[in-house]
């Protein structure tokens, strides 16, 4: 989680949502980004989605149920959309966003009864870091105009 934390430090330097993740097989990081929706001008450019494309070509396989990804705020509906489809093993995440966290806060993507696949999701790990991140990025953003 710490390595996802770095991530999300780099997202804050370049002025994107300072969201980080981290995909880990076996004891090994084989992934890890920060949003990028600004810089590449790509609204599905979120940490998670690079991540899980990251982690499928190091396996060479788009099934991911031995991975963790570890991420600073939970998934939106997108991104736990594509750790159900690519059939990821766990989700370790920070923060809850209540107003559109798919991972058991509004919705619970990652965990739908009826599905096929469903996550191991565990939250709350590093809260107060990565919080501490999201707000002072938030509070320079609202300085800044």
């Amino acid at each position: 989680m710490y390595m996802a934390l770095r991530e999300s430090m780099n997202a804050y330097r370049n002025g994107e949502v300072p969201v980080g993740a981290v995909a880990v097989y076996k004891d090994e990081i084989i992934a890890q980004s920060h949003n990028q929706i600004e810089t590449l001008k790509d609204a599905t450019a979120h940490a998670e989605m690079l991540v899980i494309t990251q982690a499928a070509a190091y396996l060479k396989d788009w099934r991911l149920n031995e991975v963790t990804i570890y991420v600073t705020k939970e998934p939106c509906s997108m991104c736990a959309g594509a750790m159900v489809n690519s059939k990821l093993g766990r989700l370790v995440f920070g923060i809850k966003d209540t107003k559109y966290g798919a991972a058991g806060s509004a919705l619970d993507i990652t965990n739908f009864k009826g599905a096929l696949h469903q996550v191991n999701v565990t939250g709350g790990i590093l809260e107060k870091e990565c919080l501490n991140v999201f707000q002072n990025f938030f509070r320079d953003l609202r300085n800044c105009y």
